[in-house]
This record gives structure tokens, sequence and C-alpha cells, in this order.
């Protein structure tokens, strides 16, 4: 299996993309939120360090869940687009297992595949802090888009 790092991710991304398509990768939330890809495990998985900047902190300090889960959102799309088709999120649970608090630098966010079918991705994601302990999990189902023609 291919092993990618860094910018070689982002490279993969765009040169899938048909030309004219329009789509922009990455996405500008993913640019926003300043996502650096680690590592893309051919098929099986994506990893993606994202900084804890204050303005994700909500009034307790701790980085809000909205932002926890954007980042795991942004882990787990490009994923979806290197291992199918074009994909649209079906659903996306997540559980919050500890607070990402104000000295967290960064966390790390990993996207694997659990099954695919036809028309469907079963994904899962995890949230860890530095100390490699997991802050939030997600569960997300993706559907397939038709082929356009």
């Amino acid at each position: 299996m291919a092993l990618l790092t860094g910018n070689t991710i982002n490279e993969r991304l765009q040169a899938m993309l048909p030309s004219g398509s329009g789509l922009q990768i990455p996405p500008a939330c993913l640019l926003d939120m300043q996502g650096e890809p680690l590592e893309y495990e051919e098929g099986v998985s994506l990893s993606v360090r994202f900084p804890v900047l204050p303005r994700y902190a909500n009034p307790l300090g701790h980085m809000q869940g909205g932002f926890i889960v954007a980042a795991l959102d942004n882990t787990m799309g490009p994923f979806s687009y290197l291992i199918a088709p074009p994909s649209v999120t079906a659903s996306l649970n997540t559980q919050y297992l500890r607070p990402v608090t104000p000295e967290t630098r960064f966390i790390t966010c990993v996207a694997r595949l659990t099954e695919r079918t036809r028309a469907t991705l079963y994904l899962t994601g995890e949230a860890r802090n530095p100390e490699g302990k997991v802050v939030a999990m997600c569960q997300a189902t993706c559907q397939i888009l038709p082929a356009k023609g």
C-alpha cells in the first residue's frame, strides 16, 4: 500500500480533479482551520493535524465541540474523495470524550474506512490531543454521487 505524507496528499487530491470542475482542493474551510495533512495510507486512513486556536474557544476556554467536529469533517471529506468518487455526508455522529483545553496546541484527526458499498461509504474518525488521548470519536455515512453523463 502506498503511504503519502504532507503536501503530497494535497497534490494527489488536486490531480484527481476533473478539468473545469470548479472544485477547490483543499477547500476554504480546511485552509481556514489551518489543517496540515500528515499521512495517507492508500484506501485505509488519512490523518490531519489542526492547531487549537483561541478563536475556537467556548466560554470555558475549551475548544468548542463544533470546531472539533469541523476538524473531523475536514479530515473525512478529503479522505472520502481519495477513496471513492465524490460523495456527500448523509450523517455524522460525534461523541466527545474529554475537553480540548486552552493548553492544547493541536489535535490530530484520523479518518478510516469501515465499509464501502456500491453507493455508500461508512467512515470512522477520531481526534486525539498531543498526548495521544482520544478527545472525540465519530461515525459518518457518505452517499456516493452518481456519475455525470
